[in-house]
């Protein structure tokens, strides 16, 4: 009898010592992790029209030339037509009246320059391999292009040919990213697996400076916006939500029992609507992001 009593006492405290790993091993699964991104945002070039010199109204509809905030800026605010100096001519080291700009020297070829993306991370590991994401990254863009002047020959000099004069136009852009996803780790290696991810991005952007340089000459073309400029009207600085997805792909390394790191490519189709005929487009990013098992 006693034997049937010891076979029973073991084999139950082998069931509870199972439990007890069982146990162990779903609270090692189920943990939040915290981490930090670091890489590289290269935006497409769909909204850079926006900083393009022309502005917008106060329903936020694109100018015409003639209303363009960077005509208004260089021919009736900076030409001396007022009877105050003439700036540009100045910057340009001609006379007043030796150039003229038109509707052919505005911008056209505007575009993102790649920027950095900063980035806080969260991820609820159900798992081994299976996790919940909610990411927070920001970036700030800085879009470029140029526009052009043209300068006349001195009335007294051996040149003929009128000269075609390259400026710079700059615009710079804040970009808010809130992205909630899933992420699965793929392979059977402890320390070194793949890894695929996805879900929801939801973009904030934000208008943030527009100028230009003409030699030594900075004009501002944000004062346009959050003035009184038009009949009393307000043109506001654009700002706008837009909603899309993300995905990534990459690896995922465990350097100690409390740290992991993933290099990542993460291709996104955002929606940025910060201007009035914007549309879904594909950005790209690039990075590393570290998690620290909590």
């Amino acid at each position: 009898m006693y034997r049937v009593i010891l076979v029973f006492l073991l084999l139950k405290s082998t069931f509870i010592i199972a439990q007890q790993d069982e146990d162990t091993t779903a609270t090692k699964h189920k943990k939040f992790h915290f981490g930090l991104y670091v890489g590289s945002y290269f935006a497409n070039k769909n909204t850079a029209s926006l900083y393009d010199g022309y502005g917008v109204d106060f329903d936020g509809n694109k100018n015409t030339f003639y209303n363009s905030f960077l005509y208004n800026k260089i021919v009736k605010e900076y030409s001396g037509i007022n009877g105050q100096p003439d700036l540009i001519a100045q910057a340009l080291n001609v006379n007043s009246g030796d150039w003229y700009f038109n509707e052919s020297d505005m911008p056209v070829n505007m575009k993102y320059t790649p920027a950095f993306l900063f980035g806080v991370q969260g991820r609820y590991s159900m798992d081994d391999v299976n996790a919940i994401l909610l990411n927070i990254n920001a970036s700030q863009l800085t879009i470029a292009g140029n526009f052009t002047i043209t300068t006349t020959p001195l009335a007294n000099s051996n040149q003929y040919a009128k000269n075609i004069h390259t400026f710079a136009i700059k615009g710079v852009e804040q970009r808010l990213m809130l992205q909630l996803g899933y992420q699965h780790l793929f392979g059977n290696n402890e320390k070194l697996k793949f890894l695929a991810e996805g879900g929801l991005n939801v973009t904030l952007a934000k208008f943030d400076k527009n100028e230009v340089l003409i030699n030594s000459l900075l004009i501002d073309l944000t004062s346009y916006y959050n003035s009184s400029l038009y009949n009393a009207y307000v043109i506001k600085r654009p700002i706008g939500f837009g909603f899309g997805a993300f995905a990534g792909l990459g690896v995922n390394l465990n350097l100690s029992d409390v740290w992991q790191i993933q290099l990542l490519y993460n291709p996104s189709y955002e929606g940025v609507n910060i201007i009035s005929n914007s549309s879904l487009k594909m950005q790209h990013a690039v990075g590393l992001r570290a998690y620290h098992l909590l």
